[in-house]
């Protein structure tokens, strides 16, 4: 299934945006000043001064060009992948993923000296891996190139291209005016957190294969079918017992990972996997 663009921009999409062209607008008329950036970019020397940096960063933008870019891509991406997660989660990760940036940037200073990092390229890149993870084939359309193409070949010749530059960088000493570093960082956050989280669903999987038993009552084929009333059964089927309902969602939840994998879950059927596998934990 591919992504929903139907239902327009999602709330925390649209604050980002907002936030996004307000913290530029007031950086480009009543606060046009160098010290601007120095106090709320990221810079890794002076971290210890500016602790607030990891953050703010995220929203201070050094031209309209990259503020431009950035809200395109959170504005093709954004919507489908917080509709996925949810808000609270979406806004966690995109948080995160930029925070990610300004730590690699930090840890590697060493190699490409000193830099000032600003803009939410790392955080709206982390959710185009995220877009990318969800939805690998969705077409995907980047000008010049006339022709879409999926949506992880966008994330693979984006890592690849960050490596190429921030290799150079470091070995001319001479920076570009671009924290790939942080593109990294954002990128490697995005693949950690999605990655752990199809971790722990797994271990959940094999905890409930494991303990689960077969309900021969409600059969698998069954489970398919859904009335409009979760509380009303189907017509012709008789209402099932609390305990026949449970199997039969587990059933199908087992039966949905079987048939297209860990990332196809939504966070509802995460969650409710992971419950039942600390119940059944908690009964053995």
């Amino acid at each position: 299934m591919g992504p929903d663009r139907g239902n327009g921009v999602t709330p925390w999409v649209a604050r980002l945006l907002v936030v996004n062209l307000i913290a530029y607008l007031l950086m480009s008329t009543l606060f046009w000043d160098e010290r601007f950036l120095a106090l709320f970019g990221f810079s890794p020397v002076s971290l210890w001064a500016h602790p607030w940096s990891l953050v703010t960063y995220q929203f201070v933008h050094g031209s309209i060009w990259h503020l431009a870019f950035n809200l395109l891509a959170l504005y093709f991406f954004g919507p489908p992948v917080e509709a996925r997660l949810g808000g609270r989660r979406f806004i966690g990760f995109y948080l995160l993923c930029g925070f990610g940036g300004a730590v690699l940037s930090g840890a590697l200073v060493t190699l490409i000296g000193d830099q000032l990092v600003v803009g939410a390229s790392a955080a709206v890149l982390g959710v185009a891996v995220a877009f990318a993870w969800y939805w690998p084939n969705a077409p995907v359309l980047v000008f010049p190139f006339p022709e879409p193409f999926a949506a992880k070949w966008l994330v693979v010749f984006t890592v690849a291209i960050s490596l190429v530059l921030a290799w150079l960088t470091a070995a001319t000493g001479t920076p570009d005016g671009i924290s790939h570093l942080a593109h990294l960082g954002g990128i490697g956050t995005a693949l950690a957190i999605l990655k752990t989280a199809d971790w722990r669903a797994a271990g959940h999987e094999r905890q409930l294969r494991r303990s689960s038993v077969p309900n021969a009552v409600v059969p698998s084929a069954a489970l398919v079918a859904r009335s409009s009333d979760p509380g009303r059964p189907p017509s012709g089927e008789p209402r099932r017992r609390p305990a026949e309902r449970t199997q039969a969602e587990i059933d199908r939840v087992l039966d949905k990972i079987s048939a297209n994998g860990i990332a196809s879950l939504t966070p509802a059927e995460r969650k409710f996997l992971a419950e039942m596998s600390r119940r059944m934990r908690d009964q053995g």
